[in-house]
């Protein structure tokens, strides 16, 4: 004879209540097997609950699922801007890479990106690590000094395209920018 299975009372508040209603209609299940599968979906993921910013789930899977960005090991990237100083055509890869950073900055500017906001998606990228110190004033961290010249001449490249005056100053391994009025 099967178990009968276990009851649980739950109170929602007017705005959970609401989601709760329109998910059931919209997946087409009762209550009770909307509860289970939330919850089994929480409990698979949960780790990625606790410790991945909501923003940035989403950012990588936008970055991802359209095939237009990969994951690239970083000593594979550190290896191939490696390989371009070397590169006897070193200066057409900069004039195409330069092409590329206007691309972006076409699209940065339909999307009405300000600075900020085009380096929050480039650190999404994990170009760099961002940190900003003034309401105009950022600090990329990049952990190596290889990627430098090849971050700096995408954002000169980009916010010039944007038309936003920028400044950029070289440390060892990070940039420092500021953004000019």
């Amino acid at each position: 004879m099967a178990k009968a299975p276990e009851r649980v009372t739950i109170a929602l508040d007017d705005e959970t209540a609401k989601l709760f209603r329109e998910m059931r209609e919209d997946l087409g299940i009762s209550q009770s097997e909307l509860m289970r599968e939330a919850l089994k979906f929480y409990s698979k993921h949960k780790p990625l609950f606790s410790s991945v910013d909501e923003e940035k789930i989403y950012a990588y899977s936008d970055l991802l699922s359209v095939g237009e960005h990969i994951i690239l090991d970083i000593d594979h990237w550190i290896l191939f801007l490696s390989f371009i100083e070397t590169h006897p055509e070193r200066e057409r890869f900069w004039e195409m890479h330069q092409q590329v950073s206007e691309a972006h900055a076409e699209e940065f500017k339909k999307k009405n990106h300000k600075a900020e906001a085009v380096l929050r998606r480039l650190e999404l990228c994990n170009l760099f690590k961002l940190s900003r110190t003034s309401e105009t004033d950022f600090t990329l961290l990049l952990g190596y000094d290889i990627p430098k010249k090849f971050i700096k001449t995408e954002l000169l490249d980009i916010f010039s395209k944007m038309g936003i005056r920028v400044e950029v100053k070289e440390d060892f391994s990070k940039l420092r920018l500021r953004v000019l009025p």
